[in-house]
């Protein structure tokens, strides 16, 4: 595998930032984790801005870094991308200007369509011959990160590009995020505390905490492990993916199949059969029952097998279903798990409000 492989050893006062991982080629890979956890820290190694002094980085088959061998790319002479959380955009020079200042400090501009493919990807043609302070902070990140890749990077490196932004402007640059994921063929390594940017972007994932990686895999397989730290408490959800199968309009109701099933869900939007959608399923908004329920309001009702319980001490339990190749999540209540008699492997039913599902 061609992706990323890092092994870094950092000791710092308060932690010691301390990972051996092997990271996919391409797609968003998200470093999630509370403050203080490394994020950064990884970010700022990967990109050279940190040297630790036992340290190992190849990405896409070239070495970058080898503590052992001497080797030690500077920052400059590596072919990354970097998104900061503040865009700081050049005050002085529009739009069109700040992005080609960036083409010029690098020698590492393979394409001479990068610009123009980047300017595409973030939708940002109309606002070439803007200076920032006419920008709003969403136009403002979406020409930062249209920065980064008009160099054509190897990786494409952001550390919490919508924590500086409000919900508004978030929800207005989160598709062009999406985008990226989908368009682009190199790996975005992608720092976040946000379950929901998680959720919405990621295809594998990293948990962190005080510098070490609690646990990494897959975006479903790391999310519905019940010992992670995103398969607890309220934020505990499920990413279902799949293809609409059907729109009826008369109700606007979609309905996506997919591995476990079909379900449906209210949208205002009429998407096309075929079209692929990412859905997310909060685990308290999934019930069980031990029958198919009859005279219900509840449209998705799925044959699920319990793989996995998980009791807190606040009298809830955590189930890990699965449902056809897709695992889920349900959280429900210590008490009804008991009443129900529910074990590890018994054949239930999942029912899962179709207005719940975001």
């Amino acid at each position: 595998m061609e992706g990323i492989h890092v092994r870094f050893h950092l000791p710092f006062p308060d932690f010691t930032l301390e990972t051996d991982l092997n990271l996919p080629e391409r797609g968003v890979t998200a470093l999630f984790g509370h403050s203080g956890s490394g994020k950064t820290t990884l970010l700022r190694c990967i990109a050279g801005l940190e040297r630790p002094r036992e340290g190992f980085l190849q990405v896409r088959g070239k070495r970058w870094q080898d503590s052992k061998q001497g080797i030690f790319l500077p920052t400059h002479q590596r072919p990354l991308g970097y998104v900061f959380q503040e865009a700081s955009l050049f005050p002085h020079l529009n739009v069109r200007k700040n992005l080609e200042f960036g083409r010029k400090r690098t020698g590492f501009v393979r394409n001479p369509r990068g610009l123009e493919q980047a300017v595409e990807l973030l939708g940002i043609s109309h606002l070439l011959e803007r200076m920032p302070d006419k920008l709003s902070g969403g136009e403002r990140q979406r020409v930062a990160i249209a920065r980064a890749l008009a160099v054509c990077p190897q990786v494409l490196l952001m550390d919490e590009p919508l924590a500086a932004l409000d919900l508004q402007r978030k929800q207005e640059i989160l598709p062009f995020l999406s985008r990226l994921n989908s368009e682009l063929d190199i790996p975005i390594l992608y720092v976040t505390h946000s379950p929901q940017e998680v959720t919405r972007l990621a295809d594998y994932l990293v948990v962190l905490e005080k510098g070490k990686v609690l646990r990494s895999g897959t975006l479903e397989e790391t999310m519905t492990a019940l010992d992670s730290p995103l398969a607890q408490g309220q934020q505990a959800s499920t990413i279902l993916t799949g293809t609409v199968s059907a729109y009826e309009t008369a109700f606007h109701l979609t309905r996506m199949a997919f591995s476990g099933g079909e379900i449906s869900l209210p949208t205002a939007q009429a998407f096309a059969v075929g079209e692929r959608l990412r859905l997310r399923v909060y685990a308290s908004d999934v019930a069980i029952a031990l029958h198919p329920v009859q005279d219900s309001s509840i449209l998705n009702v799925l044959p699920a097998t319990i793989t996995g319980l998980a009791n807190d001490q606040q009298g809830r339990t955590m189930l890990r279903l699965n449902v056809g190749d897709t695992a889920l999540l349900a959280s429900i209540t210590h008490k009804s798990a008991s009443v129900l008699g529910l074990h590890k492997g018994m054949q239930v039913f999942a029912q899962i409000k179709a207005t719940a599902i975001l």
